[in-house]
């Protein structure tokens, strides 16, 4: 179901990107948060009627927890004036009300088609995965600090927030220098290029943006429904076997939690034991953080376990975690994942940042 609602715009609150963020005074008089993308609906004022999706914002959810600006009836943008001039023919969200057309980087009018038309190797590029997007932070602070001159890519997957642009972590890292490109495939849009699959997304990466290293998540937005198989983070093995079926070396980011209330997620999460242990299928990298007391300890032998049910698809590899709290302090964006910052659960940070550091040793081999 959809809850619609009719507001009226009161302020411009903050933007990023392409995203706006309004202040909209509904009919009940109720002010609420509103995110508009302006490629979608243009940029709107003080005094603009707007219609919202309050669904997620209604039902008090997390990530998805704004009403989402529609359209603005009476202020529409301006429309092509030839749609079937524009290059791209690309259709992301299809189907939906708000599908938008793109010119993929593999499509053949895009001027890179000609490097990607029989493109099939990563040439032993690192592919870090990791299955939540605040991973992405911390995985670039153990990469810069390892190998502060490599160039990074970011490939989004679909698994969370389609547009891009949603993700203020993405624009924050983009502004300071920490990522050379993004790359959304699949559904998801406004990548600085666009890409059918994850297996073009992670050859644009390679072969068009020249990334010595690619990290690869689902957008904002984590699905899970507590059931062994039903979260959106089985997309993190679905990637792994991109990587290496393309002859790229996955680099497994293990989702690791010393604070999550909820026991499944407790040391490292049921989400990347079973998407590194049975979704993924190639041989892949698994790096563990040294973590001191019971939780480095619990956290070793359930990677342990990991890699001997795997029967040496999947090899783990202790990682030091000496100077990476003052590399992720570093960051330019702020770290928080499922609403904990980083002194609230430090395990999950540096669970990442290890993945960044060990895959910078692997390119500098």
């Amino acid at each position: 179901m959809i809850q619609w609602r009719r507001g009226v715009v009161v302020e411009i609150r903050a933007r990023w990107a392409g995203a706006v963020e309004y202040a909209v005074r509904l009919a009940s008089g109720d002010v609420v948060r509103a995110l508009g993308y302006v490629e979608v609906v243009g940029d709107l004022g003080p005094g603009t009627t707007v219609l919202l999706n309050t669904t997620a914002l209604e039902r008090g959810l997390g990530t998805g927890g704004l009403a989402i600006v529609v359209a603005a009836p009476d202020a529409l943008p301006r429309p092509v004036d030839d749609v079937t001039a524009v290059r791209g023919h690309v259709v992301k969200a299809r189907y939906t009300p708000s599908q938008t057309m793109v010119l993929g980087v593999d499509e053949q009018h895009s001027e890179h088609h000609a490097v990607l038309a029989d493109a099939d190797d990563l040439d032993g590029m690192p592919v870090v995965v990791a299955d939540l997007h605040s991973a992405l932070p911390a995985v670039l602070a153990g990469l810069r600090q390892a190998g502060p001159s490599l160039r990074v890519a970011y490939v989004m997957t679909d698994g969370g927030a389609l547009p891009i642009d949603f993700s203020r972590t993405v624009a924050g890292l983009r502004e300071a220098g920490w990522l050379e490109a993004s790359v959304t495939v699949g559904q998801a849009f406004g990548g600085d290029l666009e890409a059918v699959n994850v297996h073009t997304g992670l050859l644009a990466a390679r072969h068009v943006v020249g990334a010595d290293v690619v990290v690869v998540s689902q957008g904002p937005g984590n699905l899970g429904t507590g059931t062994r198989w039903g979260f959106s983070g089985t997309s993190a093995g679905e990637a792994v076997n991109a990587a290496g079926t393309l002859g790229g070396r996955p680099v497994c980011s293990l989702r690791i939690s010393e604070a999550d209330p909820r026991e499944r997620h407790r040391g490292v999460s049921h989400h990347s034991l079973t998407a590194y242990g049975r979704v993924s299928l190639v041989p892949a990298d698994v790096p563990v953080p040294v973590l001191p007391g019971p939780l480095g300890a619990r956290v070793l032998a359930q990677a342990r376990e990991l890699a001997a049910a795997s029967g040496g698809r999947l090899d783990l590899h202790e990682v030091e975690t000496d100077g990476l709290e003052d590399a992720l302090r570093t960051s330019p964006v702020a770290l928080r994942t499922m609403g904990r910052g980083y002194d609230d659960d430090r395990a999950g940070f540096l669970g990442a940042a290890v993945a960044g550091r060990y895959a910078a040793r692997m390119q500098k081999v």
